[in-house]
């Protein structure tokens, strides 16, 4: 009986680990942050780099030295980039795309 608790337990504190990072879509499903940011950034944004602006990583010092401090702003990146970044309209990376992207950014590249 212990057993079974314990497995539960750490059943369910795994499925708890695993969508930590993912976003709700307007359909209930769930949007992978890091999935998403392979998909759309990481050419661009190699392991939170960036080969267009080396000097402008998406390390936090880095964001935190340009104003951007939260999920928002770096959406608002996204939404209106500086020269050499790619705009992503919404009809390409919807708002909670964006906002997954931007979510793990925050909390991967430290």
């Amino acid at each position: 009986m212990k057993k079974g608790i314990i497995i539960s337990i750490s059943l369910l504190a795994t499925a708890a680990f695993a969508t930590a990072g993912l976003a709700d879509t307007k359909k209930g499903g769930k949007i992978d942050g890091a999935k998403e940011f392979k998909e759309h950034c990481a050419v661009c944004h190699p392991d939170g780099g960036n080969i267009v602006n080396p000097a402008k990583p998406l390390k936090k010092a880095t964001l935190e030295a340009n104003g951007v401090k939260t999920w928002k702003d770096i959406v608002a990146k996204m939404r209106n980039p500086g020269p050499g970044m790619t705009k992503f309209e919404k009809k390409d990376v919807s708002d909670k795309e964006a906002r997954a992207i931007a979510e793990y950014v925050l909390k991967t590249f430290k």
